[in-house]
């Protein structure tokens, strides 16, 4: 199978140290830009998947104009299944336009619920934040019942974290996930690309898909899978 995984755009982010030199506004244009890229990609080269690991955007900032935006894109895909998992900046929350926006009919969100997506050769487990925090993973309740085929999990977490606050951040142990039988775990919510292959299951953090800082050193994109 073919898919795009990527994570963390954070569109709409205030790029507060750019807002004193003017350059807020064009470092979020280049944002939409990056997004942009990846459909086309998507597009041009007939990839059936696309999964977007938490933190699309910041519900604190987030523009109408920006979601219009995003969800035409979308539109341009209509042959691709799009799974979106809310991470902790953008939970999917009353309020949220993951709630009261009417996404294009390619589009699955997913909720703090875990939720499974049968196909004829894949199966797909996703869930996400309904908050700004979440303390307690779902994954570990999961029971794989098909191992003859492709088993990928989709979440927004942080990954045997050692500091105090990653608790607040749904907690993943990698001990537990290589216990799940998954082939492929999607992840969110480190900016940096992390990459973890053993015995066959991988478990990737594909970064924020563009640099969110100066701190953000290093290469930003997408992940791209093909079996």
């Amino acid at each position: 199978m073919k898919f795009v995984h990527i994570a963390d755009v954070h569109l709409d982010i205030p790029f507060t140290t750019l807002e004193k030199r003017n350059l807020a506004e064009n470092r979020r244009l280049e944002q939409r830009n990056a997004i942009k890229k990846v459909i086309e990609y998507i597009k041009e080269n007939n990839i059936p998947y696309l999964f977007i690991c938490g933190d699309l955007y910041e519900q604190e900032y987030i523009r109408q104009t920006t979601i219009d935006y995003i969800n035409r894109l979308f539109e341009t895909i209509p042959n691709t299944k799009i799974y979106i998992v809310p991470g902790n900046h953008d939970p999917y929350i009353k309020n949220s336009y993951y709630v009261k926006f009417k996404w294009a009919p390619n589009v699955k969100i997913f909720t703090s619920k875990l939720e499974k997506i049968e196909e004829e050769n894949i199966c797909i487990y996703g869930y996400g934040f309904e908050d700004f925090y979440m303390k307690k993973s779902e994954y570990e309740d999961i029971t794989i019942e098909d191992k003859g085929k492709i088993n990928i999990l989709l979440t927004h977490g942080t990954l045997d974290g050692s500091r105090d606050d990653a608790s607040l951040y749904n907690p993943i142990k990698k001990s537990t996930l290589r216990e799940s039988g998954f082939d492929y775990i999607a992840l969110g919510h480190i900016h940096k690309n992390s990459y973890n292959d053993e015995e066959g299951q991988r478990i990737v953090y594909p970064g924020s898909l563009i640099s969110l800082g100066f701190d953000e050193q290093g290469s930003h994109g997408m992940i791209l899978r093909r079996n």
